[in-house]
C-alpha cells in the first residue's frame, strides 16, 4: 500500500523556539502578541508547556515557526526539560519591574547549558526585558533592572538583548524575528530544519554533552 505521507511540504524550514523564564514575567503574553496580535490582562499562567505556530516568508524561504511557551514554576521543570530537544533558539524573559526575575537568569542559563547542544552554544539565545510599559506609567511598578546592566549580562553570556512590552507591542516582533534571522544565517542550525530530509548532526552527542536528539515527527521536525 502506498504511503500517505506527502512528498511536498508547505514550508522550506521548520524552526523551533523555546521561551523560558520565571512565572508571570509575560512569556505567554509575548507569544500571543506575536502570533495573534492580541493582549489579555488576565491571562492564566501556563501549566506545563504550550506552543503556537506562525508562518513566515523570509529570503524567499517559507518558514514554519513553532514557539514553545514553558511554565516558570519549579514544579514543572522536569516536565519542560525535554522540550529543549530540537530547538534552534531560546528566548529568556524577565520582568524589568521584578529584580528577582533578573537575578534568577543564572538558573535559566544553567538549564540551557544542561539541555541544549554544545552546552548551550548550539542555539541562538536572546534575553528580553519585558513589561517596559509599567515604569513608564508611573505608580507602584518602578523599574528595578537597568537596561545597561541587563545588556551587559547578555553580552557576557553571548546572547542578544532587547526590551519589550507585550501590552504596547513595543519590541515584540523584533524579539522573535531577531532569533529567526540569526538561525537563517547559521548553516549548522539549518541542518535539521528541512522537512523530509534525514537528520544530520554537528554537535557532540556523547553521554556527557547534556544533549539528546529529538524524535522526528511526521512532518520531518521534532515532536518535543
Amino acid at each position: 500500500m502506498a504511503s500517505s505521507r506527502p512528498q511536498a511540504f508547505p514550508y522550506d524550514h521548520l524552526f523551533k523556539l523555546l521561551m523560558i523564564g520565571d512565572a508571570a514575567v509575560g512569556k505567554s503574553s509575548m507569544l500571543i502578541r506575536f502570533t495573534d496580535d492580541a493582549f489579555d490582562e488576565h491571562i492564566q499562567s501556563t501549566i506545563g508547556v504550550d506552543f503556537k505556530v506562525k508562518h513566515l516568508e523570509l529570503n524567499s524561504k517559507r518558514i514554519k515557526l513553532t514557539v514553545w511557551d514553558t511554565a516558570g514554576q519549579e514544579r514543572f521543570r522536569t516536565l519542560t526539560s525535554s522540550y529543549y530537544r530540537g530547538a534552534q533558539g531560546v528566548v529568556m524573559v524577565y520582568d524589568v519591574t521584578r529584580r528577582d526575575s533578573f537575578d534568577n537568569l543564572d538558573h535559566w542559563l544553567k538549564e540551557i547549558q544542561l539541555y541544549s547542544p554544545n552546552s548551550g552554544e548550539g542555539v541562538v539565545k536572546l534575553l528580553v526585558g519585558n513589561k517596559i510599559d509599567l515604569p513608564e506609567m508611573g505608580g507602584e511598578h518602578e523599574r528595578q533592572v537597568d537596561r545597561d546592566e541587563a545588556e551587559e549580562w547578555a553580552r557576557e553570556h553571548g546572547m542578544l538583548f532587547l526590551e519589550a512590552s507585550a501590552k504596547t507591542k513595543a519590541g515584540i516582533q523584533e524579539s522573535f524575528m531577531e532569533v529567526v534571522y540569526k538561525i537563517l544565517e547559521d548553516p549548522d542550525l539549518l541542518l535539521n530544519t528541512v522537512p523530509g530530509q534525514p537528520k544530520k548532526s554537528k554537535v557532540d552527542l556523547s553521554k556527557n554533552s547534556g544533549y539528546r536528539a529529538g524524535v522526528e515527527d511526521d512532518e520531518g521536525g521534532y515532536c518535543c
